[in-house]
């Protein structure tokens, strides 16, 4: 049966040598069906992959939050006929927060072979650049966008990492990530500890964890740059 790879790709405009092994180059060279979030992204990553890749033979499949469950079942057809297929994401790994995993489901459903390749995940780089518990954590992607929601979801996040020793991580809209970190001083406590990673893998890469209170007096500047939120106990 013909096998589902997932491709990482890279979290900005660093150096694809830096993030991707060359075995992911090996293979991607060989798919030319592959199912991405944005066709010219996905386009622009595999020429920086390979100057010489034939894009123009390629097919493309959008998957993004409008995408009903029998256009997915369509995106794999080729699958079902026998031909390898690749996943790409917008940035770092393929069904991490990333609409993909629905597309791994139903190719698990089918008993098609998935292949997840190695590539950057901020989410984990991130919690290793943090000093915080490495062994037990929870991601929770997005939260709430009403700031009284949002400050009884930090609330309970504390909660969590207060009385279970367990990381929180979660992200924003690169746009919003200021009113986001505004928010985390306001509403937890100040002996807290916080993880602001921002522009993993890049050149300008920050990672840097302090107390909320530490934070207090000054403040980075995240506007529009991707970053990862952690909170951890004291």
């Amino acid at each position: 049966m013909a096998t589902l790879y997932l491709i990482p790709t890279t979290l900005g405009e660093s150096s694809h040598a830096r993030v991707i092994p060359p075995f992911n180059d090996d293979v991607v060279n060989q798919l030319r069906h592959f199912i991405v979030e944005d066709v010219r992204t996905a386009r622009r990553f595999l020429k920086k992959m390979n100057p010489a890749f034939n894009i123009d033979s390629c097919v493309f499949f959008v998957l993004n939050q409008h995408t009903s469950p029998q256009d997915l079942e369509g995106f794999l057809k080729p699958l079902y006929e026998g031909t390898d297929m690749g996943v790409l994401s917008e940035a770092g790994c393929p069904a991490i927060a990333d609409p993909g995993a629905d597309v791994v489901a139903i190719a698990q459903q089918k008993n098609h072979k998935v292949v997840p390749l190695i590539g950057p995940s901020s989410i984990l780089l991130s919690l290793m650049g943090s000093g915080f518990n490495g062994q037990s954590f929870s991601f929770v992607g997005y939260l709430p966008i009403q700031p009284a929601e949002r400050s009884k979801a930090l609330k309970k996040l504390e909660s969590r990492a207060y009385a279970e020793s367990q990381s929180q991580i979660f992200i924003e809209t690169p746009y919003r990530n200021m009113k986001m970190l505004e928010e985390i001083i306001q509403t937890c406590q100040p002996a807290t500890r916080l993880c602001v990673a921002v522009d993993i893998s890049l050149d300008t890469e920050f990672i840097k964890t302090k107390s909320v209170k530490e934070w207090r007096s000054q403040l980075p500047d995240l506007n529009k740059r991707p970053c990862v939120f952690i909170i951890y106990k004291p």
